[in-house]
């Protein structure tokens, strides 16, 4: 699986950086879950006074999915045959 990381910075100076953040395919059922929430996630962020330098959005979805969404999102991908 592919992440990406966005690095940004805030109108008062603060330099923020996500990382984790899931590279889904076009066909992907999760890939409107994964942008809404990292939407919401962006403007809890911008919200905050003094926002904390990095993120984890692996650790945001964690505590914000169902436990099963979050493993479909994020499902290791198992070779067959060790090829």
């Amino acid at each position: 699986m592919l992440f990406k990381s966005l690095e940004f910075k805030l109108l008062n100076g603060h330099k923020v950086k996500i990382t984790d953040i899931p590279v889904l395919e076009e066909d992907n059922q999760y890939r409107f879950l994964v942008q809404s929430r990292l939407q919401s996630f962006l403007r809890k962020i911008t919200a905050k006074p003094q926002p904390n330098a990095v993120y984890s959005f692996k650790e945001y979805l964690k505590r914000t999915v169902k436990w099963t969404d979050y493993e479909a999102i994020y499902q290791p991908v198992t070779l067959k045959h060790n090829a």
